[in-house]
């Protein structure tokens, strides 16, 4: 579904990326990992759009991007979240999660907030999908609340509710894990779990136990460039992974084991 072929990017003297190469199939988990600095980041923002490769190509269904621009990426169906979950303060949890199936109205919910005519009809079926992911998630109860008034781990799930509710062929997890106790981190992990096969899934995480345990296969950074692509056990035992950011051979952790 997305290829991302020979991708180069520097930022004046630094060599960010340099000619990355991989691709995420259907429904499969893609893991994005390696060492801070290594450009994981980076690789993230020039699929959405956020930064332009000096070099390369990004290909989204078997068709060339030649300008992506983040507006446009539900559009396309592939949604992203964020690090710092972007959700906005003075709108409910059902209206942040309503902005994420907004793509499927023929009228948008912008419009609503903005006084707009829209149809009933469109409102009714984004109140009722956002709904439906929200109870998919454990999270109905609080769709009358505002984000703030919520501990940090319901709101990251607030954060993937708005995501999946644009029902997404790619969804694009920044970070997902940070701040996430050890039975949190467990949930999560069955949560992507659940997701394998319906949509597909680009993971960038730090926490190697929940990359090990959830994703199909690996792609390993170093200074910007690709230096192992596998599964799990395939890049646990590669030497250049070892020696570059693991430093020894990554365990899955009691909390998110592989079933």
């Amino acid at each position: 579904m997305l290829a991302v072929s020979d991708v180069s990017v520097r930022f004046g003297g630094l060599q960010a990326l340099q000619n990355v190469q991989f691709e995420v199939g259907p429904g499969e988990v893609v893991g994005l990992i390696g060492p801070n600095g290594a450009g994981k980041t980076t690789l993230f923002n020039v699929v959405c759009g956020f930064v332009r490769p000096d070099q390369g190509t990004i290909a989204w269904q078997g068709k060339t991007l030649r300008r992506i621009r983040p507006q446009h990426l539900t559009r396309l169906g592939i949604a992203r979240t964020v690090q710092g979950l972007g959700l906005f303060a003075h709108l409910s949890v059902l209206e942040n999660v309503i902005v994420g199936a907004d793509r499927h109205a023929v009228a948008g919910f912008t419009s609503a907030l903005l006084g707009l005519p829209r149809s009933d009809r469109d409102e009714r079926a984004l109140r009722a999908r956002a709904v439906e992911v929200l109870a998919g998630l454990g999270i109905a109860d609080v769709a009358d609340r505002f984000p703030g008034t919520l501990p940090y781990p319901v709101q990251k799930r607030v954060a993937l509710a708005r995501a999946l509710a644009a029902e997404p062929r790619l969804l694009m997890l920044d970070e997902p894990a940070s701040g996430l106790s050890e039975t949190e981190l467990a949930e999560l992990a069955d949560l992507i779990r659940d997701l394998r096969g319906r949509t597909a899934v680009m993971l960038v995480e730090h926490h190697m136990d929940l990359v090990m345990a959830v994703c199909d296969r690996i792609v390993v950074l170093d200074f910007g460039r690709v230096i192992a692509t596998g599964t799990p056990d395939e890049v646990r035992a590669d030497p250049a992974v070892l020696e570059a950011y693991l430093g020894t051979a990554v365990e899955s952790g009691p909390a998110v084991e592989k079933p």
